[in-house]
């Protein structure tokens, strides 16, 4: 059945790109309401935006959703991730700014305040986007790709010349609470490099140490190290989890991504629907449910976070 959560969870950090203090505010929504954002601080638009792919207007270093008015929000992926990886299908998400809070750069917090929470069931069935058919987009040697397969799965490949990160592989069936366990708690990273070209491009006004791994070379300066010796590849999964769960409803399939990043996936999920015979929309019975990422997942499945997360 679909789900919400039990009662509405707050969030108080800063923007990675804005750094900029903001507020965000999960709340309950009915069945078939999917996933909204609604920027209070804007009283003269409309202030609603959608968490849909149709919706996305930049994919470069974050993906923003932009309404019809122009109003956005943006660096959404990891809350959309832990929504999708907690099962939870509809939301209102009041927020304050323009951009969604960095945390600690991975989706940890997320999953433990609404594990915490709880999920309520509705009295609907979920409907999922069964693939029928490979669909592939490429960038160069980069690419996106989904087929079929009996559940959610995911196959991500990344190559980065710092010895700290390198070539890395993961492959994750994602049910039985996989996102909870083996990638919520993965942060972002970066190149030192690319933190400097950011920072004297007037971005990641919000980045430190403290929300980020970054690495130079073969060393990686954010204190503690990785979480996990292939935190990287995860971190890129923890991305696609969240891109894809703006498809707006959960996949079954197989998701393979190759240096894969936002712009790609979200070009996927588009290529998705734009495909005729692509996939075909499934109400999915209890079986099936059992099969998609946050099903079953309890108090149990978050004792391993990290405490500050």
């Amino acid at each position: 059945m679909q789900t919400t959560i039990k009662s509405t969870v707050s969030f108080t950090g800063v923007g990675l790109h804005t750094g900029k203090p903001v507020r965000i505010d999960v709340q309950p929504a009915s069945a078939e309401y999917g996933i909204w954002f609604r920027r209070v601080d804007v009283v003269d638009a409309d202030p609603f935006i959608p968490a849909r792919w149709d919706a996305v207007v930049s994919s470069t270093l974050c993906t923003k959703l932009e309404n019809d008015a122009g109003v956005a929000v943006s660096t959404v992926e990891h809350l959309m991730a832990a929504l999708a990886g907690c099962g939870i299908h509809n939301a209102l998400i009041e927020i304050d700014g323009p951009e969604v809070p960095i945390l600690d750069g991975s989706s940890a917090r997320f999953v433990r305040a609404f594990v915490k929470k709880g999920v309520r069931q509705l009295d609907t069935a979920v409907r999922a986007i069964k693939i029928l058919k490979v669909v592939e987009v490429r960038d160069g040697e980069a690419f996106a790709r989904v087929e079929p397969a009996d559940d959610f799965e995911i196959d991500f490949h990344i190559d980065f010349i710092d010895e700290a990160i390198g070539k890395q592989s993961k492959s994750l069936g994602m049910a039985n609470g996989a996102f909870v366990h083996e990638l919520c708690d993965s942060r972002t990273f970066c190149r030192q490099s690319d933190v400097d070209y950011m920072l004297n491009s007037g971005m990641a006004l919000g980045g430190s140490l403290k929300n980020a791994v970054v690495v130079d070379g073969a060393e990686v300066l954010t204190p503690g190290g990785l979480r996990h010796r292939d935190e990287a590849v995860r971190h890129k999964m923890l991305d696609a989890v969240g891109d894809l769960a703006l498809a707006a409803a959960p996949i079954i399939g197989r998701y393979t991504g190759h240096r894969a990043g936002h712009a790609l996936t979200n070009a996927l999920v588009r290529a998705i629907y734009n495909t005729p015979g692509a996939f075909r929309m499934v109400d999915c019975d209890a079986v099936a449910s059992a099969k998609l990422p946050g099903t079953g997942v309890s108090i149990r499945d978050i004792a391993g976070l990290p405490r500050f997360a």
